[in-house]
């Protein structure tokens, strides 16, 4: 747990018992500084710092609780932090992180003497959770709170909470305007992507409309937080209700994804021919104005609904904030989704255990071709692109669930000096199986790309087959530079690693010699294998690799006489003139029978060779011709950094 500026609250809180008076804090002090970084002029002459005690005869930390309907917005434009503290109170396990030794924090009317001033929160920080100490003085104008408040005016933690994070963000000016995305990391340290539903096309397209409910679902069951929201566009949109009853610029949390009978009378045109209907519970965060439209409270589409499945759903018609809307209705009126996985938290039983990796970088300048080159700037640089660091991991099995998170530091407290986040991305690449070094070849396959945002952090999520990967964190333009963490996850074990190193480093013994080049290749395939003699069934055939006394292996494939498996390796060579070896097996219960084999000359330098050869024997049969064909590619260059 790291603190805060350095402040240690158990010995500050010693100290200030000591003195008898309530804790001050000269590091976030009740004065101008603390709320404005602009020159803002509106209301301060009216802004007075008091503490609880002051607004009403018995504070509370937490008055009956936390729940999510305590939370109400102030005179900042920061619904988005609101919303997620929403979301905070209905997650205990949460709150417990982020309002630590809460029953020790508060009020006691019999004890007075324990009364510091002073509270401390924890959020998460680019990387490590960060303690924050504060004083209780809050900003009022006619002795009301003029920013976050709870709806009972002796409850105060949503307020406290606020002013630890707007002292964490440097004023509370700049807590106005921010993402949704970022407050629930901060107050989870899960991964956060935001799903936009405008660009989706998810209204018009009923497959991906499914898949996106799928993948919803699949988040909830995973106890993934979640928010919604529409999208204002303009200052005067803020807070303006649709004609169905949203707010926009507003954030709702979302409390379940159901698929719901339907009863077999069909009283409505629009829901024939459909006998389960995709549905979304939400919450208003203020406890009111609902949706309107249909399935809102009391309106004619439950009758289709039998009372027995509205019981199981908790079905309610009180004007309380929470509703359902059909999943149509919901991509149809939300403009986007912000998701927090909570992956690596052990307050949950999961269906699936993730195992992670995290990483600290820099993107670098320094002279070409050094350790120090390392801001490429985005796949739009095509000669610079692989200059930003590399990391490499390995998926063991068919098909495996990769979620990679890039973030870079909040500047949210430097918002005063001009100073904007980056625009960064990712970008993954399919490598050889045996790969060691960086990557300079520009034609390996791209198998994904994140969007590219100048926010705290973007997310690359995608099922990955078989084989080694290359993960680059990039900015969107060459040589901006900065700092970087990359957050890896699986569900196997991948070693995740820097690749450091451009090439195999010169022998110091005059001895031993050093590569003279480097072949990457693939094989493709192989066909028209024979039955086995000793089996009535097909072969189960795989390959092997071999050069200089290293090799790589493929998958086995099950019961054929063709296979393809674009298997990627990469040998650098201190014998150029030897060939490379690729040997055909097939797979049996207790020794592998040998199938043919196929020795390549890869000597043709700088472009790429496409082979298609019948395989031989081996030893006495070296040149007789058995059943299979082979098809490879393979590059050979005698400058070991252009591959």
């Amino acid at each position: 747990m790291k603190e805060f500026k350095g402040q240690n609250y158990e010995s500050l809180r010693k100290t200030q018992l000591e003195y008898g008076v309530p804790f001050s804090d000269p590091l976030f002090p009740p004065s101008d500084s603390s709320l404005f970084y602009s020159n803002k002029k509106s209301g301060r002459a009216k802004i007075v710092w008091k503490r609880p005690g002051d607004l009403c005869d018995n504070p509370r930390l937490f008055e009956a609780g936390i729940s999510a309907g305590d939370v109400f917005q102030g005179q900042l434009g920061n619904c988005w932090f609101v919303a997620a503290c929403s979301v905070l109170a209905g997650v205990k396990e949460l709150w417990n992180k982020v309002i630590p030794d809460y029953s020790q924090q508060e009020w006691d009317s019999h004890l007075k003497e324990n009364y510091s001033g002073m509270f401390h929160f924890r959020f998460w920080r680019f990387g490590e959770w960060v303690d924050v100490v504060i004083d209780d003085l809050l900003p009022t104008i006619g002795g009301k709170l003029i920013y976050t408040h709870s709806q009972s005016k002796n409850e105060f933690w949503c307020a406290l909470l606020e002013k630890a994070y707007a002292k964490v963000n440097g004023t509370y000016e700049a807590l106005d305007g921010g993402n949704l995305s970022d407050a629930l990391l901060d107050f989870s340290g899960g991964i956060s992507e935001t799903i936009d539903l405008k660009v989706g096309n998810y209204t018009s397209d009923e497959e991906k409309r499914t898949e996106l409910y799928k993948l919803l679902l699949k988040h909830m069951e995973n106890h993934a937080l979640m928010c919604c929201a529409v999208e204002a566009t303009t200052k005067e949109e803020m807070e303006a209700r649709t004609a169905v009853g949203l707010v926009k610029g507003h954030a709702y949390g979302i409390t379940a994804i159901r698929k719901v009978n339907l009863k077999d009378t069909r009283l409505l045109g629009f829901l024939r021919g459909k006998e389960r209907l995709n549905m979304v519970r939400l919450r208003n965060p203020w406890g009111e104005k609902e949706w309107s439209g249909s399935f809102s409270d009391g309106s004619p589409e439950w009758q289709r609904i039998s009372e027995s499945e509205r019981t199981k759903l908790g079905l309610t018609f009180e004007d309380d904030g929470e509703f359902w809307m059909t999943f149509d209705d919901f991509v149809t009126f939300f403009t986007e989704v912000s998701v927090c996985h909570l992956l690596t938290t052990s307050l949950f039983t999961f269906s699936r255990r993730w195992t992670g990796d995290s990483v600290y970088g820099q993107w670098t300048t320094g002279p070409r071709g050094s350790s120090a080159d390392r801001a490429g700037g985005c796949a739009n640089d095509v000669d610079s692109f692989l200059r930003n660091p590399q990391y490499c991991f390995t998926i063991s099995s068919d098909d495996e669930e990769v979620i990679v998170q890039l973030s870079q530091p909040d500047v949210r407290e430097k918002r005063a000096d001009g100073v904007k986040n980056m625009t960064i991305g990712l970008h993954i690449l399919k490598v050889e199986e045996n790969r060691k070094y960086r990557v300079h070849c520009k034609t390996l396959s791209t198998v994904g790309t994140s969007d590219y945002i100048n926010t705290r952090s973007v997310i690359f999520r995608k099922t990955l087959g078989r084989g080694r990967y290359v993960v680059l964190p990039t900015t969107f333009d060459a040589d901006t530079t900065g700092q970087f963490l990359l957050r890896f996850y699986v569900t196997c074990s991948a070693n995740f690693k820097e690749l450091k190193e451009d090439a195999p480093a010169p022998s110091v013994w005059c001895c031993i010699s050093s590569p003279t080049v480097a072949t990457s290749l693939i094989v493709v395939s192989v066909k028209d294998l024979a039955n086995s003699s000793k089996l009535l069934s097909a072969p189960d055939p795989y390959c092997i690799v071999k050069c200089e006394g290293k090799s790589v292996r493929s998958s086995v494939v099950k019961n054929a006489t063709e296979a393809t498996w674009n298997l990627k390796a990469i040998f650098y060579r201190k014998k150029k003139d030897d060939p490379i070896v690729i040997e055909v097996w097939n797979r049996r219960m207790v020794r592998d029978d040998f199938i043919g084999q196929i020795l390549l000359d890869a000597n043709t330098l700088s472009s790429t060779m496409q082979v298609d050869k019948s395989l031989k024997g081996r030893k006495e049969n070296v040149t007789a011709t058995v059943p299979g064909r082979m098809t490879l590619e393979y590059t050979t260059e005698e400058d070991l950094l252009l591959i």
